[in-house]
């Protein structure tokens, strides 16, 4: 690892003047950045936020632009994982560049960048580009991308856990390949202040996976954050996840500071929480809301207030997550769970962007087993510790986009392009049968499609170079590509033509004119439904609020696993709330708490139900699989289930018939047949295939002069789907289909080990009544099929009654 503090030669006079204007000194990090440059390597930068962290990755370009100034062609290429962070980047990269009196031009290139702007940008690119993985694969494809990264000496991925380990990771990793046969002395560097696992993202970075090729430089520490967990009235509540509980208390923190960001997991939430503070906000404080079903319009009008510093508060949801530099802001306030220690450290960042001043957080649990995730959050950000997603082989989807691209870009021989995306760490063990299907599928869409002239996109020469089929298809491709498959959506506008923002198709369809909905922070009230709009006007009338499909967070295994170190670390219980002690204290008395490692399984009566629930600590999406396992095998055993409940930390099944061996229904065999059965007779692996089909290129999203709707994708591809499961089930966006729906939809890795752990530790109490344990993922029964308002007041009411039997403390018979 280098240690340097004085470089040699020393940085230009026009950088070392700007910090001394501003009685700054550059930190050691920055300077070992461009030492690292000067030595030729590729780079790792893990800093705190606040750290001066992308100064640091641009300075070894800042430094060699003053030294030998270029006016033709593009030096620096940076990669965001957000459209919003490249253009808060070109912000404050630009005043820089200003300030030092350089002639450095610096532009960003996105979705949201006009076509003309574009077209210039190819022809007579700016010394620094600022873009995202999808705008880099796109400007790839063109045949002019030999020439436009001809010049290029850096590439800086920012923000690089956020992507490195999905899909996206795999588009910029096979992008990193491609500039790397155009520009093969470009340095890759890459920028992170939450990653994990250094050596693993070290590796994506590198060609070939060399991860000694990367140096792996480290930021000063900051201030230790100061964190918080926010108990009104000393209460947790029961179930719960929005954290409402609290509002009042929450615009009470917003009103002692200058500036807060509310995070919330959900659109959905956002949405809620916004309108509760609205609700209470008799001072009228400027209160903003930013999610990722906006306009661009509405989100761009919402970062400029944030910037001149104009709002109080600013309700946001992941959009929001990473690096925009908003030094103004002092306090942010989590609402609901974390998810995970590297994700609220991501947030907390967000707050005060200040090395040498702690940043000011807040958590606010929405029930109990929150508060136990927000305290094992607490502590793990205490302990410095983060988590992270693991890396897993490279979609073959994605490698069938970019296949396309390479082919639109020109003529390319096939040993060659094989070579090239085998540097690619995702793609470093496919082997040459595979890079040949997947070749195969985008010649001529494989074996069962390969009649159909519309999917034969690719042809060979009589010398083995292979060339587009036509040129169309690089119109097509372009319209087309990314790897971000939305959910079906329609625009909400206003009949004078005023966009507010996208909602799923499928809730538009529920709708009738005259119903009300919130959204955008409006009680809106649907006129029609006409083409692809859906056209609203503003109402005062009660509203429901759209709930967004698959924006569910995962609990990282890392922190799950310190929540269960809380539960039976009883020492500790000290420091919990009365009745989060109470609740634990009753529950070890009443049954047990579940050792780290242990499945334990309860079982009980409840109003002429008989009631399994199971404690696993390995997320939603496992036990929302496994529910559906599970009541398959008990149907086949005729034990007459009714049903299910999962949260992240527990799943409840019910039933007509008592289950006297809950054993039987966890041996790992379930993966092999309940498991099979289950996806292939669902819409699980028919809309894992939607994805794929659209990603590689098999399907359409976009046709020049317009857009199919949801429902015209889905039918195209469920057609597709089934001549491929007749004709050819391994034909390679089948197995692509597989694998996404193995791992991102059920969550079987998981899965699998807790199956696996489940044959040797499972621990089954039989009692008389629901335990105090159970109370919150019971409560969730009929939450999710029930209207807002007086239902509310009925599940409140089913929680309370819960509660009371399983914290009786009467002897249990």
């Amino acid at each position: 690892m280098v240690r340097v503090l004085d470089l040699d030669p020393p940085l230009p006079q026009a950088i070392t003047q700007w910090f001394s204007e501003r009685g700054w000194s550059p930190r050691r990090h920055q300077l070992e950045m461009v030492d690292v440059a000067r030595q030729g390597r590729h780079a790792l930068l893990v800093a705190s936020t606040g750290a001066g962290k992308t100064l640091a990755g641009f300075l070894p370009s800042l430094a060699e632009l003053i030294e030998t100034p270029v006016h033709d062609g593009l030096h620096t290429l940076y990669v965001s994982p957000l459209k919003a962070l490249a253009h808060d980047i070109q912000r404050n990269l630009t005043m820089p560049v200003e300030e030092m009196g350089l002639d450095i031009r610096v532009e960003a290139r996105s979705g949201d960048t006009p076509s003309d702007r574009k077209k210039r940008q190819r022809e007579k690119p700016p010394q620094i580009l600022l873009t995202t993985p999808e705008s880099l694969s796109l400007l790839l494809s063109y045949p002019e991308s030999a020439t436009l990264f001809a010049s290029l000496k850096r590439v800086i991925v920012d923000e690089v856990h956020a992507f490195a380990t999905g899909k996206r990771g795999d588009l910029l990793a096979l992008s990193l390949a491609r500039l790397r046969t155009l520009a093969p002395d470009a340095q890759r560097v890459a920028l992170s202040a939450t990653v994990a696992d250094p050596d693993g993202y070290r590796a994506w970075l590198a060609p070939h996976g060399d991860l000694d090729s990367v140096a792996l430089v480290e930021g000063e520490a900051g201030a230790d954050p100061d964190l918080d967990i926010m108990l009104p009235e000393g209460r947790v509540p029961w179930s719960g996840h929005s954290g409402h509980y609290a509002i009042p208390q929450v615009l009470e923190e917003i009103t002692r500071n200058r500036t807060t960001i509310v995070f919330c997991n959900t659109r959905f939430l956002a949405e809620f929480i916004f309108q509760r503070l609205w609700e209470l906000n008799e001072d009228a404080l400027p209160i903003g809301l930013h999610h990722g079903s906006l306009s661009v319009e509405a989100r761009r009008k919402v970062e400029g207030a944030m910037a001149r510093g104009e709002l109080r508060a600013l309700v946001a949801t992941a959009s929001l997550d990473l690096g925009v530099d908003w030094g103004d802001v002092d306090c942010v306030i989590q609402m609901g769970a974390p998810k995970g220690s590297s994700r609220l450290l991501q947030r907390i960042g967000r707050a005060n962007h200040r090395l040498d001043e702690p940043s000011k957080a807040v958590l606010v649990p929405g029930n109990r087993f929150e508060y136990l995730e927000a305290q094992a959050a607490y502590d793990a950000v205490d302990a410095g510790q983060r988590d992270g997603e693991g890396f897993r082989p490279g979609g073959l989807d994605v490698l069938a986009q970019h296949v396309m691209a390479v082919a639109c870009a020109g003529p390319f021989h096939e040993e060659a392009l094989r070579d090239e995306v085998r540097s690619a760490l995702p793609y470093s063990g496919y082997d040459d049968d595979a890079f040949a299907r997947v070749l195969s599928f985008v010649e001529n869409g494989g074996y069962a499609l390969r009649a159909y002239d519309k999917f034969k996109r690719l042809r060979r020469d009589k010398d083995g170079v292979w060339h587009l089929a036509h040129p169309r298809f690089a119109a097509q491709h372009r319209l087309n590509a990314g790897t971000i498959v939305d959910v079906p959506m329609l625009e909400v506008r206003f009949k004078n033509g005023r966009k507010l923002g996208k909602v799923e198709e499928m809730f538009a369809a529920q709708l009738s004119p005259g119903d009300t909905f919130f959204f955008a922070g409006m009680s809106l009230e649907v006129e029609q439904i006409k083409d692809l709009d859906l056209i609203v006007r503003a109402s005062k009338n009660a509203a429901q609020i759209p709930s967004y499909m698959g924006a569910r967070m995962p609990l990282t295994t890392h922190l799950a696993d310190r929540v269960r170190g809380l539960l039976t670390d009883r020492t500790g219980w000290v420091r919990f709330p009365d009745d989060v002690r109470e609740w634990l204290e009753m529950q070890d008395w009443r049954s047990t708490l579940p050792e780290p490692g242990q499945l334990l399984v309860e079982t009980f009566p409840h109003r002429q139900r008989h009631y399994m629930v199971c404690y696993p600590f390995e997320g939603w999406n496992a036990h929302q699989s496994l529910g559906m396992l599970i009541t398959r095998r008990m149907e086949d055993k005729g034990l007459q289930p009714l049903g299910f409940v999962a949260n992240d930390y527990a799943l409840a099944v019910y039933g007509l018939q008592p289950i006297r061996d809950p054993g039987a229904l966890f041996s790992a065999d379930i993966l092999t047949d309940e498991f099979i059965q289950w996806v292939e007779s669902s819409y699980l692996l028919k809309r894992a295939f939607r994805e794929v089909a659209v990603i590689s290129g098999l399907v359409e999203r976009q046709h020049p002069g317009k857009r199919k709707t949801g429902k015209q994708v889905t039918f195209s591809t469920d057609l597709i789907f089934d001549v491929l499961a007749k004709y050819e089930p391994d034909h390679v966006l089948m197995q692509a289909a597989w694998a996404d729906a193995r791992a991102k939809m059920t969550d079987v890795g998981r899965l699998g080990d807790l199956l696996d752990r489940a044959q040797e530790t499972i621990l089954h109490i039989d009692l008389d009544r629901v335990t105090p344990m159970a109370v919150p993922v019971l409560t969730m029964i009929g939450r999710e099929s029930v209207a807002q308002g007086a239902a509310d007041d009925a599940l409140l009411l089913e929680a309370e009654t819960l509660a009371a039997t399983a914290m009786r403390g009467d002897v249990p018979e």
